[in-house]
């Protein structure tokens, strides 16, 4: 209750401060020490005091000052390592206050690699830009923002805005000078520093779009950033108001804890998302890229006045995403994503409890849920209207914060007849999910009527209709039908299927072919050769369940599979490698002592969570109590990305009651490093 009061008692005082001061722009020098895992900077703040007030905040988390000036002057202030609390030294009209700061960001600030593999990055939302900027938790206080960014001299820094000059420093670095013209909350601040090279395309109005890559994944450009431009060019147009910012920047970083953050200008994604050829097909970027794209409107131009509202950037972003990719893939693709997102949500609010309108709504209500608000609105509306709406609400509002009855006073205006107040009633307020009328807009779609009546054929014996699934494996109906017919084929005896699945690899679709490699669990000998084919698709998870299967039915041809994959890497996880690894060490490969020591190399700090997770749980179950593979299971549990270092205590918990590994956890507390030592510690100290 303490904690829930004092939250209480700071908004309503920074809600009282937007109305008395209003924070115009800031210049500010920022310089990250990846050594010391610290910041110092310098600011100066253009502000005006528009009525009389004691005391000014700035919020600072653990943050030092030094030579805090307000117009010029020296000041005294007070700093509770949340706020920098001014109260002497302004008056009513505009002021200036200049500070130098220091912190060790807890968060919001991430350090990875060192030397040239280093990556400096930030995540506002939901973390505070304060841990390593002072500026404002306050969504509502818009500000524009002008950065110098200080780091090696060999590595490329990245902010919001327009880059207007790169200047040499003493001590190897350089200076990186980015400039706004518009307002923005503190949230959507960035910065990201590391090896990078770019290109520069042009959307139809001329807008920049800077597409960044680190050099190691140059042959990855063009699959990783494939319909950017198509992206962006229909976002500009369906929206109907121009991109609001001078510039577009794309940056993927390493272990970045979203798919993707839409920063003002410079929308930062997962480095999972920087896919060759093959890994298109399986992972890609397109939908992220259209979603964070449409945040620069939602969410960035116009911002929620409070969580409440979070589903005007969420469901907005989510569904214009959709819209994108309805564009780029059809309207079958389109009703298949609104038909996938409608079963999460039909089974969520079982238990959901909780509505769209709620700053405790999950998000899957705020974004998905807030989509298919918005396509009931559109098919309701009309097309139209609902871009009409759409233009009126951002064009209004710009620049500003924004409540869910303002877009709706909107719509109201060019739909008379359209009832909002049962709208938000339905869609908003309450927790249920309206299956008929979903039913209804997605049964508009010839390929999904044609999808519910293939799904009502499990009720029925599968010789009736064997006829109908070969002529739909045969059509051009979208593939999801086909996977269906997959699906309903698991348990059917092999001379009874094996047509169809012929038909279905026939079919030469990665997703279709896929279905045959995960839903054929026997493999008789004579689709063997046939199965076999899918190690070469296109799709590492096809080869990946494909190799599997194969293995664990024909032992006598497992030297055959290994020299297949000896040259696979796979994605971003080296799924692949680390199979063909583990498989071969198995094996009693030739080379397994090779292959063991690249394998517990993957589990060391050089390289991304997602490979060393994978390389982890294979070692530990060729040999669990290798030191090295154990210090490095331990350094997990200190990682700032809260699903590996989970992983990394749920695993040695596990192995903490197994006879011997408590001792061999305690022999290793000396050789760690003191955050390694503070974690394992509490780990052996919990009661089993």
């Amino acid at each position: 209750m303490r904690l829930f009061f004092f939250l209480f008692l700071s908004l309503i005082s920074f809600a009282q401060q937007t109305a008395k001061v209003d924070f115009i722009k800031v210049s500010g020098v920022v310089a990250p020490d990846a050594n010391l895992k610290k910041v110092v900077g310098w600011a100066v703040y253009h502000f005006k005091v528009i009525k009389a007030t004691d005391t000014i905040r700035i919020d600072a988390k653990n943050m030092t000052f030094d030579t805090v000036l307000i117009n010029n002057k020296s000041v005294n202030f007070k700093n509770n390592a949340k706020e920098l609390l001014l109260f002497e030294g302004f008056s009513t009209g505009l002021n200036t206050v200049s500070f130098s700061y220091a912190a060790i960001p807890k968060q919001t600030m991430y350090f990875n690699g060192e030397g040239a593999h280093l990556q400096i990055w930030t995540q506002g939302q939901g973390k505070y830009t304060s841990h390593w900027f002072p500026s404002f938790d306050d969504v509502n206080e818009k500000v524009v923002f002008n950065l110098q960014i200080n780091c090696p001299k060999e590595l490329v820094a990245l902010s919001n805005g327009v880059l207007k000059s790169v200047k040499p420093l003493d001590n190897g670095l350089k200076s990186w000078f980015y400039e706004m013209q518009k307002p923005m909350s503190s949230y959507l601040v960035v910065i990201a520093i590391g090896d990078y090279v770019n290109r520069t395309v042009a959307s139809k109005s001329h807008i920049p779009l800077q597409l960044f890559i680190q050099p190691k994944d140059t042959a990855k450009f063009e699959p990783t950033y494939r319909y950017s431009k198509q992206i962006f060019d229909y976002l500009e147009k369906e929206i109907g108001v121009k991109y609001p910012w001078q510039i577009y920047k794309q940056v993927p970083v390493e272990d970045f804890l979203y798919a993707g953050m839409e920063n003002t200008s410079c929308t930062l994604f997962a480095q999972d998302y920087v896919v060759d050829e093959i890994g298109f097909n399986d992972r890609n970027y397109v939908n992220v890229n259209a979603h964070e794209l449409a945040h620069q409107w939602f969410g960035d131009l116009i911002t929620a006045k409070s969580g409440k509202h979070h589903w005007l950037q969420e469901g907005f972003a989510t569904y214009y995403a959709l819209l994108a990719e309805r564009h780029l893939f059809g309207d079958d693709y389109f009703y298949h994503q609104l038909y996938r997102s409608s079963l999460q949500l039909r089974n969520a609010a079982k238990t959901d409890t909780i509505p769209v309108m709620n700053e405790k709504a999950s998000s899957l209500s705020f974004y998905q849920k807030g989509a298919w608000a918005l396509h009931f609105m559109r098919e309701s509306i009309g097309e139209e209207g609902f871009q009409k709406a759409v233009k009126t609400y951002l064009n209004k509002y710009q620049f500003q914060n924004v409540e869910t009855n303002q877009f709706l006073a909107e719509v109201k205006k060019v739909a008379p007849t359209f009832d909002t107040e049962s709208f938000q009633k339905i869609w908003l307020e309450d927790y249920h999910f309206p299956t008929e009328t979903v039913n209804e807009l997605l049964n508009k779609n010839k390929f999904m009527q044609t999808l519910f009546e293939v799904q009502q054929l499990r009720k029925k014996p599968f010789l009736e209709h064997k006829d109908r699934f070969a002529e739909l494996l045969k059509s051009d109906y979208f593939y999801p039908i086909k996977t269906e017919i997959l699906y309903q084929l698991k348990d059917i005896p092999f001379p009874d299927k094996k047509e169809l699945l012929l038909l279905a690899l026939q079919t030469n679709n990665s997703k279709v072919r896929q279905a045959v490699a995960e839903f054929t669990d026997e493999i008789p000998l004579e689709f063997k050769a046939s199965y076999e084919s899918l190690l070469a698709d296109k799709s590492y998870d096809t080869k990946e369940i494909a190799f599997m299967k194969l293995w664990k039915s024909f032992p006598d041809a497992r030297t055959n599979y290994l020299d297949r994959a000896k040259d696979w890497i796979g994605g971003n996880d080296k799924s692949l490698r680390i199979l063909f690894l583990t498989f071969s060490i198995e094996n009693e490969s030739a080379e397994r002592l090779n292959y063991y020591k690249e394998l517990v190399d993957y589990t060391s700090p050089k390289y991304e969570t997602s490979v060393r997770q994978n390389a982890i749980i294979n070692v530990l179950t060729i040999n669990p109590t290798d030191q090295t593979v154990m210090k490095n299971l331990v350094n997990s549990t200190t990682h700032y990305k809260w699903q590996f270092s989970k992983f990394g205590r749920d695993k040695i918990r596990e192995l903490l009651p197994k006879d011997n590994f408590r001792r061999l956890f305690e022999l290793l507390l000396p050789e760690l490093k003191e955050n390694e030592k503070v974690q394992l510690q509490r780990l052996l100290d919990e009661k089993p």
